[in-house]
């Protein structure tokens, strides 16, 4: 009777562990805000956006396409989070961004900072290789209040031209890891604009640095692409969001979030979110 209940308690305590450790990320192109997405404009979405973020529970994630009036909208109505970033034009608020949003109830942020995806200068704006617009990748050291492990996650928005600029942002993004935090292990969100059957893809997913949270998902949930184009370009699959992870980390569970509002769609993208335990 001992040796049962004993075992029932290591299981237990082994449960509440996972649990606790347990994080769900997510990776979401929020379109930038403009005058021409008639029907779809930022301030008639952006309470959706927000709410969608809300009932699934990100803890962190990482946006693509931001202006800074939109990451202040979703600091607005996000209250429990904190996000870092800077806008690409001018690495203060010019431009878009890559923020990262994490919740700072469980999350503090030790380090942050963004880099430009270029061969000559990562410091500075400018465009790298044949990318047609400057790109960015920005990063922080994360310490999880609940375990006190720390990492370091990355966000980024890859060039929708430049086919030598994706490959070469891929390798520059994962030599910028190991230098910004050694062996601590790493998230890597975003908008690659590559599916997964690009060079860019490979050169992450086959890189034995990272794998692809999708791969290494047991359960997976994929109803469709997640580029939507306001729903006139679904197709059955095609991932070009995507979440990269160290194999160390356990993904549970893999989702492409596909919520509508009356009839409407949140984002031109939709959202990709994971369950890890660090």
């Amino acid at each position: 009777m001992k040796k049962l209940i004993f075992t029932f308690f290591i299981l237990i305590t082994g449960l509440s562990y996972s649990i606790a450790q347990q994080m769900r990320v997510a990776t979401y192109n929020i379109r930038q805000k403009n005058d021409h997405d008639i029907g779809n404009m930022w301030d008639e979405r952006k309470d959706a956006v927000a709410n969608l973020i809300k009932y699934h529970q990100f803890e962190i994630f990482g946006i693509q396409e931001a202006f800074i009036e939109q990451v202040k909208d979703l600091q607005d109505r996000l209250p429990d989070f904190q996000s870092v970033g800077v806008g690409r034009d001018d690495g203060a608020e010019k431009g878009e961004h890559s923020s990262i949003f994490y919740n700072k109830n469980r999350f503090e942020a030790k380090k942050s900072g963004t880099f430009w995806l270029s061969a000559t200068d990562t410091k500075q704006p400018n465009k790298g290789w044949d990318a047609a617009l400057p790109r960015i990748c920005t990063w922080a050291v994360l310490k999880d209040k609940k375990s006190g492990k720390s990492f370091i996650f990355m966000n980024t928005h890859f060039d929708h031209v430049g086919i030598e600029a994706r490959k070469e942002s891929a390798k520059l993004i994962l030599a910028k890891a190991k230098e910004l935090a050694g062996n601590l292990p790493l998230i890597l969100t975003g908008d690659f604009n590559v599916d997964e059957h690009n060079e860019a893809y490979f050169t992450l997913a086959n890189s034995k640095t990272v794998v692809d949270s999708y791969t290494a998902s047991p359960r997976r949930y994929e109803p469709s692409s997640s580029f939507n184009g306001w729903g006139k370009s679904i197709k059955p699959k095609e991932r070009i969001d995507h979440i990269f992870v160290v194999p160390q980390i356990k993904v549970l569970d893999y989702a492409i979030l596909t919520d509508t509002y009356r009839g409407k769609f949140p984002s031109d993208h939709f959202p990709v979110a994971v369950d890890l335990i660090l």
